[in-house]
């Protein structure tokens, strides 16, 4: 069964950092590419990040690159997000998901607000 338990939200002040983390688990890890998405309320779910396991190859959303960067710690089969110079339209429920697979983890509110 594919798992995947995303952790590390909270508060934080506009201008701060956080790391979100997931962990997976149920299928072999590096065949895949690992995303990371968010929903605010009232808008559509977005990807933001991704990341190819086999390669580290990485893809991001306009709105975040510079800011936010995806890497994986294959020996933990763990995704991150390290997100920078955070704004309050960061504000989302964010999740990481296997599009290839339809698998999506539960999320974890980031709120940036003062």
């Amino acid at each position: 069964e594919v798992q995947l338990q995303a952790c590390g939200g909270g508060l934080v002040q506009p201008g701060g950092s956080l790391r979100l983390s997931c962990a997976a688990s149920g299928f072999t890890f590096g065949d895949y590419a690992i995303g990371w998405f968010r929903q605010a309320p009232g808008k559509e779910r977005e990807g933001v990040a991704y990341i190819k396991i086999s390669d580290g190859s990485t893809i991001y959303e306009d709105s975040v690159k510079g800011r936010f960067t995806i890497s994986s710690d294959n020996a933990k089969n763990t995704v991150y997000l390290q997100m920078n110079s955070l704004k309050p339209e960061d504000t989302a429920v964010y999740c990481c998901a296997i599009p290839s697979l339809g698998a999506r983890g539960q999320g974890t509110q980031v709120t940036v607000s003062s």
